[in-house]
C-alpha cells in the first residue's frame, strides 16, 4: 500500500491527507475516487477501510492502468467519471458513502511532451485525456471558425482578446496547419504579452484542453450524480484548480444548482442536497514547496443532507 516512486513521480495528489480526512471514511463504506490518476488518493483511502470497504476509482487516461492497485477492494474503472452511476450500477451499487474528485491534469500528462498539454515541450497538438477519442486539440484549431474559437478562448481561457488570437491562427492555417505547439506559438506569437507569458500560455493550453475534454461538462454530471448516489451524511471533497470549476464546485454545493439559484420553503428553510463543511483549504506553504503545481488547488467539502435532489430546473 506504500506509494511507489513510480507513481509519486506519475502525479503527486494535492492535499492527499485533507481531503481524504475530509471524507470522514467508514471501514466498512463505499467510496469513489473520481481522478484515479498515480493512485495516491486511492491509497490513502484504502488505509482507512476495513475488509468489508470497497473503494471504485475512475480514470479517463489509459495510462494509468500501470498504476492499478492490487487490493481485492479496489476496481480502476478506465472511462469519463461523467459515467458514474452507469458504472456503479454495473457494479450493483446504488448509494456510496463518500466521493473525492481531484480534477486537473496531472503530473504525467504535462511532462509527456507527446501528449501535448504543456507549453514547455514541442510535442503534437493532442491534449486528449483519454486517447481514443478523436477530437485533438489540432483538430479544434485547424477545423473550427473564428467565432467557435474566439468562444472557447472567451469562455475557457477568460481571455479580452479571444477575437484576435482566433484570427490569427485563422490566418496561420491557410499557409500550413498547426500540427504541433510550436506551430501554435507562432500563429499567437504577436499576442503573447511579455510580462505575464507563462500565465496567458496557460490560459490559452486550459481552454483548448476543456474543449477537447468536455470538462466542465463533465464534472456537472459528476456533480448532478454525486447528488443521487452519495448517501445522507456521506461526503462530497473536491480540488479545483482554476476559476471555472471552482465556480461551477461552489454554486452547486451551496445551491444544487450551476446558476445558483436558492431555493426556500415557506419558513425560509433552503432545500439543497449538500451542506457546505467549513471553508475551503488552500495546500500548505510547505507543499506548495514540494509541489508548485498546488499553487492553485483550493479543496471544497460538503455533507450530503436529507433533501431529496430533483435535479436541475
Amino acid at each position: 500500500m506504500i506509494m511507489s516512486k513510480n507513481d509519486a513521480t506519475y502525479h503527486t495528489p494535492v492535499m492527499r491527507d485533507e481531503s481524504v480526512e475530509a471524507l470522514r471514511i467508514k471501514p466498512d463504506g463505499i467510496y469513489v475516487d473520481a481522478t484515479f490518476g498515480g493512485g495516491g488518493h486511492s491509497k490513502a483511502i484504502l488505509r482507512k477501510l476495513g475488509p468489508e470497504g470497497r473503494l471504485l476509482a475512475f480514470d479517463r487516461d489509459e495510462d494509468t492502468a500501470a498504476h492499478r492497485i492490487d487490493d481485492p477492494r479496489f476496481t480502476l474503472i478506465h472511462a469519463d467519471y461523467a459515467y458514474l452511476k452507469n458504472y456503479l450500477r454495473a457494479y450493483g451499487i446504488r448509494e456510496i458513502d463518500g466521493l473525492l474528485a481531484d480534477l486537473g491534469v496531472s503530473s504525467h500528462q504535462f511532462d509527456t511532451a507527446e501528449r501535448g498539454f504543456s507549453t514547455r515541450f514541442e510535442g503534437p497538438l493532442d491534449m486528449r485525456m483519454d486517447r481514443s477519442q478523436e477530437k485533438t486539440a489540432a483538430q479544434i484549431l485547424n477545423e473550427y471558425d473564428e467565432g467557435e474559437l474566439a468562444r472557447i478562448f472567451s469562455q475557457y481561457g477568460e481571455l479580452r482578446n479571444a477575437r484576435a488570437v482566433a484570427r490569427s491562427i485563422i490566418r496561420y492555417r491557410k499557409n500550413q496547419p498547426l500540427e504541433t505547439t510550436t506551430d501554435l506559438l507562432e500563429a499567437i506569437q504577436s499576442h503573447i504579452p511579455a510580462k505575464r507569458r507563462n500565465k496567458w500560455l496557460a490560459q490559452i493550453f486550459q481552454a483548448l484542453r476543456i474543449e477537447v475534454n468536455g470538462e466542465l461538462e463533465s464534472l456537472k454530471r459528476l456533480l448532478r450524480q454525486a447528488a443521487e448516489v452519495i448517501k445522507p451524511g456521506g461526503r462530497l471533497a473536491v480540488i479545483t484548480y482554476h476559476s471555472l470549476e471552482d465556480r461551477l464546485v461552489k454554486r452547486f454545493i451551496r445551491s444544487g444548482n450551476f446558476d445558483d439559484r436558492i431555493e426556500k420553503d415557506f419558513y425560509g428553510h433552503m432545500h439543497t442536497p449538500f451542506r457546505k463543511t467549513g471553508k475551503f483549504r488552500v495546500p500548505s506553504p510547505e507543499e506548495i514547496e514540494r509541489n508548485p503545481r498546488a499553487r492553485s488547488a483550493k479543496l471544497r467539502v460538503a455533507e450530503r443532507t436529507d433533501e431529496p435532489y430533483k435535479g436541475e430546473k
